[in-house]
């Protein structure tokens, strides 16, 4: 019923919108570079203005303990480190050496490394692994799609009351209005209703880059 109000985003207006935002610095731009020379996959890579608005959350959240579902070559991670609380730890979920071996150079050039735990494993293994008492204050999911319920259902519980949940390519380029059945697109939209029933969070879904969800977490007060 707003969307007289939204703004069709062209090319002029995006690069106004990136000269307003938070810049990467030299180490998030280097890694950019890296991350482009890896061909179709540097999609994976979440754009500057998505990378900016992780840092603010973070910087307002300033969690002790964050964690990542889906890494890749590390930009995320630089983002959300860079809103940490004194002391504050990130773990990272991902299943590539290849990959993460890039973001492990960039976290120490950018002198983060000691506040990021990288667990190469399957995600799902990592995150029931934790301690079952909510405790985790931010927490980033971006990676197979298919699994979004499972990480999320891994990851409400553990969250601490008023815990900020972020997923991200929750509109996966539009299709998750109308998917195909069997498709990505479908698990997305899957996900996206799962969310919008769960009486635990107060969800909000952004068109920013393509689409972000924000959900805080309800103290137990407040169900």
């Amino acid at each position: 019923m707003a969307f007289a109000k939204q703004v069709q985003v062209t090319e002029e207006i995006y690069d106004y919108v990136l000269d307003h935002s938070l810049a990467p610095d030299a180490v998030q731009r280097a890694l950019v570079d890296k991350t482009r020379a890896l061909g179709r996959s540097a999609g994976m890579q979440v754009p500057a203005e998505q990378g900016a608005l992780l840092t603010l959350l973070a910087g307002v959240v300033r969690p002790k303990v964050a964690v990542e579902v889906g890494t890749f070559t590390g930009y995320s991670a630089l983002c959300i480190a860079k809103g940490l609380a004194d002391g504050g730890r990130l773990l990272c979920c991902d299943v590539s050496e290849e990959w993460t071996a890039l973001a492990l150079d960039a976290w120490r050039e950018a002198g983060v490394a000691d506040r990021i735990d990288l667990r190469i494993a399957p995600a799902l293994e990592t995150l029931d692994a934790l301690p079952s008492h909510p405790h985790i204050d931010l927490a980033f999911i971006d990676a197979d799609k298919a699994g979004y319920i499972s990480y999320w259902e891994a990851l409400v519980p553990r969250m601490r009351p008023h815990g900020l949940l972020i997923a991200d390519n929750v509109l996966y380029g539009g299709e998750a209005v109308d998917p195909a059945p069997g498709s990505t697109a479908e698990a997305v939209h899957a996900f996206n209703e799962h969310v919008k029933a769960d009486p635990r969070v107060e969800p909000v879904l952004l068109p920013v880059a393509d689409g972000i969800t924000l959900a805080r977490v309800k103290a137990l007060n407040e169900l």
